[in-house]
């Protein structure tokens, strides 16, 4: 059932491979790649999540124990920054790197040296991010938005740091992006036409258009932060002439694209999950495409229902919020199609299928309230809450986290030959689904009720809802733990996996329906 071509390693096939570090110092081949994209991320996963436990600890209870606000919003800064570009983004390159050539018949990647290079530059752009929390003054404390004229006129010194940093990032993502797009483009097998390709490689295929569009957005705004700071001019700072919105409409430019970037390679590899496990193909797939195109585009003229509190004239109120909910359509189409092809199949829920299916039903959720964010007069009183951090933690956890967690199960006995273990695949499932719903469900009842976001203090009547969410937030955490301890065991050994792993899952052996409804597979006589 699986959409994957495999091809022999050609590296190093005339030097013998190279050992040791130098492996994965110079590595061109696409799977010690992927790897290495795939480890750093959890990495960064882990610290951005340590960061994110640091702010549930503190809102635990009202009042201020454990940090100063000053470092409490240090924290909640390098946690989204850490989160979006150092494990999302990453986790999801990676999955590109190992899958996208075995899906397309490709013996590697297009530009495998350009590869490496982008790999190489992301440890070194957030050392470059991390190490500006030990620097006078501390880390960037304006918010993973980092709105000027907070993080121009008034952040602290280490924002230049910074600015280098996300240079970096943006760089690697657009090599990134480029390598992708070439690959498709060039190195299919002979009758692969596009519309023959798993939609994992389509939905990367879009992402990558999306990254190189985007990313130069994200340049030009903190370049223009950086002349605002140390060459005097005034882009964002209403003293000398400037616009504070106009950062925003920069920002968000890039930004709302960026949320896409981060869900379609999910609904990519979910696309490749449900049927695997529904023992069907999976339903519509032209209209999965186009679904994906249409987001795609339509993610280009949504940026400012992120700005409808900034006293935008109505009729641009109103261009952007129906545009908005017009994104609501081809999202349903694709959730349509999931559940139709689950109807009637003959499913099992192994662990890829348990992230798969929780995914389609959170990230819905995730999608009702940003529909009810859509609103504009709705939003005023929604905006800056904590509605705001349920919604699109709604949408990143189950959409993206549990989408790569659904990838790593699904494709691990394809990249370690091992079965990982599933009982305690599914312990991780479950505390993850649970500890996830406890942490940020409660805040939308939060946010409903008034509590600010980005604050280390609050009034009593927050006070349960808030210790729900903590300690919801720290069973997420701690149970990412056991997900690392699966996969290490599962690298390291254990019951070997079958060519198709999922074919016969839990001893169903999987037969052509007889006589076959709606299409027959009896043999066209040209073939014969």
């Amino acid at each position: 059932m699986s959409a994957v071509i495999d091809t022999h390693d050609t590296e190093h096939a005339h030097h013998g491979p190279a050992k040791g570090i130098r492996r994965w110092l110079f590595a061109t081949n696409h799977k010690d790649i992927g790897t290495m994209y795939l480890v750093f991320s959890f990495t960064m996963f882990l610290l951005g999540g340590s960061m994110a436990m640091v702010i549930r600890s503190e809102l635990f209870q009202p009042g201020l124990q454990i940090v100063e606000p000053e470092f409490f919003n240090q924290m909640t800064t390098m946690h989204g920054l850490i989160m979006v570009f150092g494990a999302v983004m990453p986790a999801f390159v990676g999955l590109a790197n190992w899958m996208i050539p075995l899906m397309i018949g490709a013996p590697d990647m297009a530009l495998p040296r350009m590869n490496n290079w982008s790999f190489w530059i992301l440890p070194a752009a957030f050392a470059l991010l991390v190490s500006t929390l030990f620097m006078d003054g501390g880390a960037p404390n304006f918010g993973w938005t980092f709105y000027a004229p907070l993080s121009t006129t008034y952040g602290p010194p280490s924002t230049t740091f910074f600015i280098f940093a996300i240079h970096m990032m943006g760089i690697s993502s657009i090599m990134g992006g480029i390598n992708v797009i070439a690959t498709i483009l060039n190195l299919r097998a002979p009758g692969m036409t596009l519309m023959k390709m798993p939609l994992f490689v389509w939905t990367w295929l879009i992402t990558a258009f999306l990254l190189i569009a985007v990313m130069p957005v994200l340049a030009g705004v903190v370049t223009m932060m950086l002349m605002d700071i140390h060459f005097g001019t005034s882009f964002f700072n209403a003293g000398g002439g400037g616009d504070p919105v106009l950062f925003q409409h920069v920002f968000w430019f890039f930004g709302h694209p960026e949320v896409y970037i981060m869900i379609l390679p999910a609904f990519g590899a979910v696309s490749e999950i449900i049927p695997a496990f529904s023992r069907k193909p999976l339903f519509g797939y032209a209209s999965m495409v186009y679904a994906v195109g249409a987001i795609a585009l339509l993610s280009f003229v949504v940026w400012a229902h992120h700005m409808f509190t900034v006293g935008m004239p109505v009729a641009g109120q109103l261009f952007f919020m129906y545009c908005t909910m017009l994104i609501a359509v081809p999202t349903g189409v694709k959730v349509f199609n999931w559940v139709a092809t689950m109807f009637r199949g003959s499913l099992t829920f192994e662990a890829p299928m348990l992230f798969a299916v929780a995914f389609i039903i959170l990230f819905t959720i995730g999608g009702f309230s940003g529909l009810m964010l859509a609103i504009a007069p709705a939003d005023f009183q929604y905006h800056d809450t904590y509605f705001v951090v349920a919604h699109f933690h709604y949408v990143l956890v189950p959409g993206a986290i549990f989408g790569i967690f659904a990838s790593a199960y699904f494709w691990l006995p394809k990249w370690t030959g091992h079965m990982y273990d599933e009982t305690l695949a599914k312990t991780h499932f479950w505390m993850s689904f649970i500890g996830m719903n406890m942490a940020f469900f409660p805040m939308h009842f939060l946010g409903l009720a008034g509590m600010p976001r980005r604050i280390p203090d609050y009034a009593l009547q927050f006070a349960d809802f808030n210790m729900i969410s903590s300690i919801g937030a720290f069973l997420f955490g701690t149970t990412q733990l056991l997900f690392l301890y699966i996969v290490v065991k599962c690298v390291r050994g254990g019951e070997k996996a079958p060519a198709k792993p999922w074919d016969g899952a839990r001893g169903l052996e999987w037969t052509v329906p007889s006589p076959a409804p709606f299409h027959t597979f009896a043999t066209p006589p040209e073939v014969k």
